[in-house]
């Protein structure tokens, strides 16, 4: 009876595991062909002289890390006739103030801000710093960047081509992860090239866009008045989610742009970076519970190891090898043709351990609901939204002479 039993369960495991590899085989298939889709597009896109509405660049900035300045620079060498730049900080201390003189006296063309933006009264102070943006931002198409974001001279161009339509009320782009000289950092990059963004074009092939992307994303003024501003966003930790869902719902168009930006994977060490994802896929589970569920089915490969491992047999080898298969095509037709990341081709080695990695930090989304961010401690909340637990000690207060008083600097 006991041997009936293990049988049993035995078939039960080969059962679920292998329904799971089919079903991951299907989805590397499917996002493969929505990359290859989207690849097709843009070919087809035929530069037009489009018109070039003056655009107000946002960047919320603290702390400085590997990178940070030539990051920053990339947005100052844009081949566009009319943009400004804000930058927000929360204190005039912070060192990110001097990485912006710098900048500041090698463009002196380029009209800068600096706004002293001080105690966020929000859970989320990037989402506070933004709203201090916008209410000094001179123009009316808003694009809002990460610090850990680079891009082109041809960024502005491409978006401003993408607001041709009157529909369109928020852009968002692709974007290739970008590695750091640590490993960790290196499986990360990987992981953003050949897996996350496998998500966003999947979601964009069977629903059109309905969220924006952190790295990239740029809103009309009277767009985000409609959807209430920047505070609308304030209790939520994925503003860049709930900033795209909002304008869907809003009645506009998000629309994906087939120009890629740079994300580079900042964080170092397997700690750090364990962090970083633990912290997003808690975040995600929090922000869109039935996607989050259904992500497990999106680990074809590792599925396809353990049917192998329970089934070893021809049946067990096919089914990993057309996984295997499956999952390489993917990485190439997505992270190397689509995102045209060619260092996906060296690391394909690597994808089964950034794979486990992803898994088992998906997992580990399960297991709680507190998060470390920007040296704060947070806990996350039904919806999506997060309220403050703890945080850093008060800094000091140094004055900038870029931006003196705590107010705005020249520009």
């Amino acid at each position: 009876m006991k041997t009936d039993v293990l049988a049993l369960f035995e078939y039960g495991v080969q059962l679920v595991t292998l329904m799971a590899s089919v079903g991951g085989i299907a989805y590397y298939l499917m996002a493969a062909a929505a990359a290859r889709k989207l690849r097709k597009r843009r070919e087809r896109e035929t530069p037009v002289k489009a018109s070039c509405p003056p655009m107000s660049l946002l960047k919320p900035v603290g702390g400085v890390h590997s990178g940070l300045e030539d990051h920053l620079e990339s947005f100052f060498r844009q081949d566009y006739p009319s943009f400004e730049i804000l930058f927000a900080v929360q204190e005039p201390s912070d060192p990110v103030v001097t990485v912006v003189e710098r900048l500041v006296a090698r463009h002196p063309h380029v009209p800068i801000r600096l706004i002293i933006a001080g105690e966020s009264p929000y859970p989320n102070a990037k989402v506070f710093s933004m709203e201090k943006m916008a209410a000094r931002a001179r123009h009316e198409t808003l694009v809002i960047t990460d610090d850990d974001t680079s891009v082109g001279p041809g960024y502005l161009k491409a978006l401003a081509r993408s607001f041709e339509s009157t529909g369109v009320g928020a852009i968002t782009n692709l974007y290739r992860g970008i590695a750091g000289s640590d490993f960790w950092s290196k499986l990360e990059a990987l992981g953003m090239s050949t897996e996350f963004m496998a998500g966003v074009v999947v979601a964009e092939r069977l629903e059109g866009m309905k969220f924006t992307l952190g790295p990239s994303m740029a809103v009309r003024a009277e767009c985000l008045q409609a959807i209430g501003g920047f505070a609308a966003l304030a209790e939520y930790l994925a503003d860049d989610f709930v900033l795209g869902e909002r304008v869907d719902q809003a009645g506009y168009q998000v629309l994906l742009s087939t120009h890629v930006v740079n994300h580079h994977a900042s964080s170092i060490g397997f700690v750090n970076s364990f962090e970083h994802r633990l912290r997003w896929n808690r975040s995600s589970r929090f922000s869109r519970p039935a996607g989050y569920l259904g992500q497990g089915i999106t680990y074809g490969l590792l599925w396809g190891c353990l049917f192998c491992a329970m089934a070893p047999n021809s049946w067990g080898l096919g089914v990993l090898v057309c996984a295997l298969t499956a999952r390489a095509w993917l990485a190439l037709e997505l992270g190397r043709e689509l995102l045209e990341d060619r260092t996906v081709l060296r690391g394909l080695g690597l994808i089964p351990l950034q794979d486990l990695l992803s898994f088992v930090t998906w997992v580990g989304g399960f297991l709680g609901r507190d998060i470390v961010w920007r040296n704060q401690r947070y806990r996350l909340l039904e919806g999506g939204r997060f309220c403050r637990l703890s945080g850093i000690g008060e800094k000091s207060k140094m004055s900038s002479p870029l931006a003196p008083s705590g107010r705005e600097g020249p520009g």
